[in-house]
């Protein structure tokens, strides 16, 4: 319960035009208290993607402190509704936390990056996608350790196409209502959209799979991928754009569905 009863009866809108007047403490903690709500449900709704590495409350915790940044950054002229705001805003947050938990293995990237490197030019040379027993017979890796470092990978292609698709569209964004009952789990953000995910990266054709594993997990830019992949750059941004408009199509067609 709010502490100051006249703070209780107002709207949102009218909490915000207040703090907005006066920058009152008291007013910014009403409404941070207002939106709690939001961060609980997309913790719930994310946690199959970070429980490994974090605890549910610290999560929470980390997300009331984004709320009340996020109040002073809100701007109702230029942005969309807090809600919206504030959801995209938390699901970076709990990206960034994963990603400073540093739960990829040391020496992941290098491994991934000669397993990309080494399926272009098996590709190339043999005018079709490699097998994994292929791939390892070149490395010197077994089939079983390249699949472990592709799972990886998609992991975090799928955290950041995430990040990606939120940032540019409302596809992926779905606020539960205010309402004790919801059930978060039964929302969008949760373990099915990883695997749907997921499971449209590995559909990619290997050029595109590769160039959005180099960008996205590699954060190699255009010109160096270009150079790895011995194409020309317009040719990677093309790449990218046919495989960004594919994830984003069985991503829609799920929304769709579910």
């Amino acid at each position: 319960m709010l502490q100051n009863p006249d703070l209780e009866e107002k709207s949102n809108e009218e909490l915000f035009r207040l703090y907005r007047e006066n920058g009152s403490t008291e007013v910014k903690q009403a409404l941070t208290l207002r939106y709690v709500y939001i961060v609980r449900s997309v913790a719930c709704q994310m946690r199959e993607i970070y429980r490994d590495v974090m605890q549910l409350e610290d999560v929470v915790n980390e997300g009331v402190i984004e709320i009340m940044r996020a109040i002073d950054r809100y701007d109702e002229t230029k942005d969309n509704k807090f809600e919206t705001f504030i959801s995209r805003r938390i699901r970076g947050m709990v990206i960034d936390m994963i990603r400073r938990n540093d739960w990829l293995p040391r020496n992941y990237h290098k491994e991934n990056r000669r397993i990309q490197e080494a399926g272009a030019e098996l590709q190339k040379k043999l005018g079709r996608t490699a097998t994994e027993e292929e791939l390892g017979r070149k490395l010197n890796m077994s089939p079983k350790r390249i699949q472990k470092i592709r799972q990886m990978g998609c992991m975090v292609n799928v955290l950041s196409l995430d990040r990606t698709f939120d940032e540019s569209d409302d596809v992926l964004v779905q606020i539960p209502a205010e309402d004790p009952n919801v059930q978060p789990e039964r929302h969008y953000l949760n373990g099915e959209n990883v695997r749907t995910l997921s499971a449209a990266i590995e559909s990619l054709p290997e050029k595109e799979k590769i160039v959005v594993s180099l960008y996205y997990v590699e954060e190699l830019n255009m010109s160096q991928i270009a150079e790895v992949m011995e194409l020309s750059q317009p040719r990677v941004s093309q790449l990218h754009s046919m495989a960004i408009r594919k994830l984003r199509a069985a991503m829609t067609e799920y929304v769709r569905e579910g």
